[in-house]
């Protein structure tokens, strides 16, 4: 558990706040896909990303999902800590982008430390300003922008993340995340192939610049 906390390099709390966390918190593994949090559920861990990464999807009434934010090591979801803090059910769904260790702190404890520890209470403003810039850029790009748009600006998300420009990926997935359909998926991305952003393989996507 040492190694665990130690990796969270982003937070440098006083050691109280350390020993706190390795007291409570429980480590765990989560492969690709793999889900941490579903909607509906009850808000029992507060996950906080030690390394990898996790997709936050939202589901609307007909079943179709789209990607409202990615959380990389040292984040943790602000949604599932204010449906925590109050009580509710999970509005959102996160799943593990990539293999990835998560902290699971449980709800009281979180809450607890918000109360008891300035920096915590930072640290929780920190991401709460973070996710609501990456709130509205969602918002902006469903309003503003063109599906091809979006299509490009997730591409080259995904790979910032992967620190690749060869993504392996299924336009399923990509489909989901962006809330449309798949035929629209394959149809834009064969457009931009055709403009020279993008390379197509088999479940394979390599962004060119």
């Amino acid at each position: 558990m040492e190694n665990v906390i130690q990796q969270i390099a982003e937070f440098r709390y006083s050691p109280e706040i350390w020993e706190k966390l390795k007291k409570y918190s429980i480590s765990k593994e989560f492969n690709e896909d793999e889900i941490i949090l579903r909607e509906d559920a009850n808000i029992q861990f507060i996950p906080i990303v030690v390394s990898g990464s996790l997709r936050v999807m939202r589901t609307d009434e007909d079943g179709r999902e789209l990607l409202l934010y990615y959380l990389k090591p040292g984040e943790s979801c602000v949604m599932s800590i204010l449906g925590g803090i109050h009580q509710e059910t999970s509005k959102v769904k996160a799943i593990a982008e990539e293999k990835a260790e998560v902290l699971m702190v449980p709800v009281n404890k979180m809450v607890s430390l918000l109360g008891e520890h300035p920096e915590w209470m930072k640290y929780f403003f920190r991401i709460y300003h973070e996710r609501f810039i990456e709130l509205l850029d969602v918002v902006n790009a469903i309003a503003f922008k063109k599906m091809d748009e979006r299509l490009l600006m997730l591409l080259r998300k995904k790979c910032d993340f992967a620190v690749n420009n060869i993504l392996t990926i299924t336009h399923e997935q990509l489909a989901n995340e962006l809330g449309t359909s798949r035929v629209v998926v394959s149809r834009l991305l064969k457009q931009l192939q055709e403009e020279k952003l993008v390379t197509l393989g088999r479940n394979k996507i390599t962004l060119l610049y």
